[in-house]
């Protein structure tokens, strides 16, 4: 395989915190990074305080500047973000929201919300974050796994989102309202302004163990209902070591995440990590566009830029040329990071803003950074980079039935050679690992072989220990960063009454990487036609909303399942992309098309 190196820097304006590869990884320990920490006593530990209350004392530190629709600013110091997430805490404990229960926040961008997520983090509840895209039969299924007791939501979302399925959530307590909205007929309904004004503003933070969950991301499945994600307060180790060495955030930056809050992108590194260093975190309430988001760059001296790949190629649709009529010399470092990020980004990135960007790997279930190009390392375009110090990564060989191949005492084999294809897997350990999957106790033993944990990503390594991606060794869809589950959308296909069968794939884009396309079986009485195909868009709109739902949707008399009824997504794909079909000898007869 050949590839181009981008040398780094000569002379960087900011030294980088990583400029000597392998002696910062034989130097690393995670006991000693952990101290770098302030914890509380008796060795326990608060992903807010880390966040917020340790930075508190420089009343003038913007900690979250945010950025309305209208471009107009609201500038949230650490001092008075402390002040509010301590009332908000104190808040919950005054409803009687107690330790380990779950909170499910489902909001847009505001500031509110992020008070709110720090706010149930000091309590010592559970945050677990919804994309405010989602359907209702998404929201109600994460929520019902969750057990959630309170919903921090808008009243425009709960509306359109919650009130049709209120009677399925039987765990929902309390609705906190935090637009002011109208709140008399919303069962439950607290108003946000109430409860932060009647809350306590000293409300100390709870010290946890380190152990204890504090996060719940939802990722999806080839299978059944999404997997919970749990995650816990010690985890904030990784978030600061990552957020210092993966992205170099130093103390003077301004910071621009664009990740959705609602993926463990948003949170871990739009949330947490840029507020763990100290730096000031920009947070837009607007949608992509390309002046917009230059203007923001110009406007607020934006240092460090985390994005993802499908935003770069839209930035690169809409020409270098509209860059360039803004003044981006304040960027010093440029990451991305959801799906591969293509060589050709990387080099565009160098051309246009003077800088290449940075890709990075890693999964909701790390809860963090594990491999990145870094800021004083050579880039090699295409490749995801180097294992983080601290983090043992390498390519476990798969056997013909895709699983892992182990030697003659069960061992799984590594691949030595290099650019040889295989699964991804880190060695556990590592602090912002998830610790479980809500109530599916055997899924989450079986993501581990050995003391490896499985990414499901296929992968290969090149002789310079540089990791490439290959693919996904599943089904699930990457679309836009974020993973889609095909199950969930065959699910809500074939609730419509026409539909008989459903089998989705991913399809290759050009600025979303992948979407979604379902293929349908109709049941007796139904023909297919062009009416029918908008109304099972508009039904899976619906239902999933815009960002799961299928893009297209196509007929086929007869989907292909294998001898024991599996619908063959893989070779639905096959047929879709003209690729080779492969082993066939599973295929029910009259399953070729």
């Amino acid at each position: 395989m050949e590839y181009e190196t981008i040398r780094k820097p000569p002379t960087p304006a900011v030294l980088p915190y990583l400029l000597d590869y392998a002696g910062a990884r034989a130097a690393f320990d995670w006991d000693a990074a952990a101290a770098e920490l302030d914890w509380l006593p008796g060795g326990k530990i608060n992903i807010a305080h880390e966040a917020v209350d340790r930075h508190a004392s420089d009343h003038d530190r913007v900690a979250i500047r945010w950025i309305a629709k209208d471009l107009s600013t609201r500038d949230l110091t650490y001092w008075m973000l402390a002040d509010a997430t301590s009332s908000f805490a104190s808040g919950l404990q005054d409803l009687g929201v107690e330790p380990g229960d779950m909170v499910f926040a489902l909001c847009p961008r505001l500031p509110e919300f992020y008070v709110a997520a720090l706010g149930t983090l000091k309590r010592g509840a559970i945050l677990s974050p919804l994309f405010a895209a989602f359907g209702p039969e998404p929201i109600a299924t994460r929520m019902n796994l969750g057990r959630g007791r309170a919903l921090v939501t808008t009243e425009r979302l709960y509306r359109r989102k919650i009130e049709a399925i209120r009677d399925e959530l039987p765990h929902l307590e309390y609705v906190i309202v935090i637009d002011g909205g109208s709140i008399e007929d919303i069962p439950g309904g607290v108003a946000y302004s109430s409860l932060v004004e009647s809350g306590n503003p000293t409300t100390p933070p709870r010290p946890m163990d380190p152990e204890e969950p504090a996060l719940v991301h939802f990722t999806s499945g080839t299978t059944g209902t999404p997997k919970g994600a749990v995650h816990v307060h010690g985890a904030v180790v990784h978030h600061d070591v990552s957020a210092r060495l993966a992205l170099d955030l130093h103390p003077d930056d301004v910071f621009w995440c664009t990740a959705d809050p609602g993926w463990v992108t948003g949170t871990s590194y739009g949330i947490i990590a840029p507020l763990v260093r100290g730096v000031t975190n920009v947070v837009d309430a607007g949608d992509f566009d390309p002046d917009r988001w230059y203007r923001i760059i110009e406007d607020h001296r934006v240092t460090v830029w985390y994005t993802a790949p499908t935003a770069i190629r839209m930035l690169m649709k809409a020409g270098a040329g509209i860059a360039k009529e803004y003044d981006l010399s304040s960027l010093r470092f440029i990451a991305s990071v959801g799906e591969p990020l293509n060589p050709e980004a990387v080099v565009w990135g160098s051309e246009t803003f003077g800088l290449p960007i940075h890709d990075n790997w890693w999964q909701t279930e790390t809860g963090g950074i594990m491999i990145a190009n870094f800021a004083g390392c050579d880039i090699r375009p295409g490749s995801m980079g180097r294992p983080l110090p601290g983090i043992e990564a390498t390519i476990l060989r798969r056997d013909e039935r895709g699983g892992i191949a182990l030697d003659a005492d069960g061992i799984p084999i590594e691949e030595s050679e290099p650019f040889t294809e295989g699964e991804l897997a880190v060695r556990a350990g590592w602090p912002s690992m998830f610790r479980g999957y809500l109530e599916m106790e055997d899924r989450y033993r079986s993501c581990f072989v050995d003391g490896w944990y499985r990414s499901g990503d296929l992968a290969e390594r090149d002789g310079d220990g540089y990791f490439w991606f290959v693919g996904r060794a599943d089904d699930v869809i990457k679309s836009a960063g974020h993973l889609i589950g095909p199950f969930e959308v065959e699910s809500a296909l074939v609730e419509h009454p026409a539909v008989a069968e459903a089998g989705v794939i991913g399809v290759p884009d050009d600025v979303a990487g992948e979407v979604v396309k379902a293929f349908v079986s109709l049941n007796p009485g139904y023909e297919w036609s062009h009416e029918l195909e908008r109304e099972l868009m508009a039904w899976s709109r619906t239902r999933l909303g815009a960002a799961v739902a299928p893009r297209t949707i196509a007929y086929e008399a007869s989907l292909p399942h294998t001898r024991s009824g599996k619908i063959m997504r893989r070779l639905l794909k096959a047929w879709e992309l003209g690729l080779p079909t492969g082993d066939l000898s599973t295929l029910e007869e009259g399953g070729a098309p």
